[in-house]
């Protein structure tokens, strides 16, 4: 559920899968940010997340379900958080199919 302070301090309903409109764009609160809520918009690509002030033009709905990234947006996501290990993202993918080849 999260976003426990934003419903505390701002009043708002917001939680973790509910529908929102922000300045008239769809979207859906996937992630808590303190202060803000991380909203992924339909216009946008799974796991792609801004942040948004509680209380600025968003009006609340009703609640829905989160849509999950694909399996190369994880993937690239696992790379961002090495990226400074590798010099570049296909060398992270080398580097990751070695890995699962030991393990057979």
């Amino acid at each position: 559920m999260s976003c426990e302070y934003v419903r505390e301090y701002y009043g708002v309903p917001a939680e973790i899968g509910r529908r929102i409109e922000h300045n008239d764009k769809p979207g859906i609160i996937a992630e808590d940010r303190g202060h803000y809520i991380g909203v992924n918009f339909d216009e946008n690509n799974p796991g792609v997340v801004f942040n948004v002030h509680p209380t600025d033009q968003v009006k609340y709905l009703e609640m829905g379900k989160i849509r999950k990234m694909t399996r190369s947006q994880r993937r690239y996501q696992e790379y961002l958080k090495v990226a400074d290990c590798f010099d570049d993202f296909m060398h992270f993918l080398r580097y990751r199919s070695a890995m699962k080849q030991e393990s057979y």
